[in-house]
């Protein structure tokens, strides 16, 4: 069970690193910017978009 457990962490270690070269590769390709979005969004470890939220409003 060790074992599995040590394993399982490698692989998703290794999956994030696969993760954050291939977003770093595509980000610079000379692709399309439609092409480079469709393919950074299909990536399944790839940082979600950053939100900009709006202020809360003041409640009066």
């Amino acid at each position: 069970m060790i074992l599995v457990a040590v394993v399982a962490e490698l692989l998703e270690e290794y999956t994030v690193l696969l993760a954050r070269v291939l977003e770093q590769l595509f980000s610079e390709a000379p692709f399309p910017r439609r092409m480079r979005f469709l393919v950074l969004r299909s990536l399944p470890f790839a940082s979600p978009p950053r939100t900009i939220r709006a202020p809360p409003v003041a409640a009066r």
